[in-house]
């Protein structure tokens, strides 16, 4: 019995095939690398305008939802920081308070005043943030400041027409702060936070009738550093019948 030798039409279909892409393959040279996308290039045009209005003489309200946008801020401290997990309450005392810029908590420093912390020679801007908070990144940023390791300062005073009792005030921050009221210290955030609403409250305090003076501090090592501040009342609901000035 002979054996059938002769390839079935399918198998000579398949081989034919395989040869043809192997030639095209080799005609076509090896495949081309893929590149990664040319990036958009970043602002650098550090302009504050961007993210702030220069404050005005005339005074400004809260807004519906109560956060105070209106600051005295200081050029920033720099500060050696590898990492934000050493904010406990202790380090924030120790170390915020030896770069303070007066030890006066009722002072409240002028637009383009200067003062001198250890070798630093700073100069203050009276703002309006155009956002519920007050981004310290984007203003270190825009006046051409480095970015981490940085303490900050700040000050606002809010004008009550009449006394209120039993409020809160209540920040969130990135990553470490401190705030005072009228000269007494009323909020601390420790540790390494996210910038969260409402994410620590104080003790139940009394607004004064007439200026109340609030003084701020925020720390931060590597990665963002951003704040944001409100008062609430005993029902959880923002304060808002007050008015916010620079000086």
């Amino acid at each position: 019995m002979h054996q059938n030798l002769k390839p079935s039409f399918g198998l000579i279909i398949t081989f034919v095939l395989m040869i043809s892409c192997a030639q095209t393959s080799k005609a076509q040279g090896p495949p081309r690398r893929v590149l990664p996308p040319i990036p958009i290039k970043g602002d650098t045009s550090h302009n504050l305008s961007r993210h702030f209005i220069p404050s005005s003489s005339a005074k400004i309200s809260p807004g519906s939802k109560g956060f105070i946008q209106r600051w005295n801020v200081l050029e920033p401290v720099k500060k050696e920081i590898a990492r934000n997990n050493i904010f406990t309450d202790n380090y924030l005392r120790t170390n915020i308070l030896a770069d303070n810029f007066s030890t006066d908590f009722m002072s409240i420093p002028k637009k383009d005043e200067k003062v001198k912390i250890g070798e630093q020679n700073l100069k203050w801007y009276a703002l309006d943030s155009k956002t519920f908070n007050f981004n310290l990144f984007n203003f270190s940023y825009d006046i051409n400041q480095p970015k981490y390791g940085l303490l900050f300062w700040l000050v606002t005073v809010i004008d009550s027409p009449q006394e209120l009792q039993n409020v809160r005030m209540t920040a969130g921050c990135n990553s470490g702060g401190m705030f005072w009221l009228n000269g007494e210290e009323v909020l601390m955030l420790s540790g390494d936070r996210d910038m969260i609403v409402d994410n620590v409250s104080s003790q139940r305090i009394t607004l004064k009738k007439g200026r109340n003076i609030i003084r701020g501090a925020v720390i931060n090592g590597p990665g963002m550093i951003n704040f944001c501040m409100r008062f609430i009342d005993e029902k959880g609901n923002p304060v808002t019948n007050f008015s916010i000035s620079k000086d």
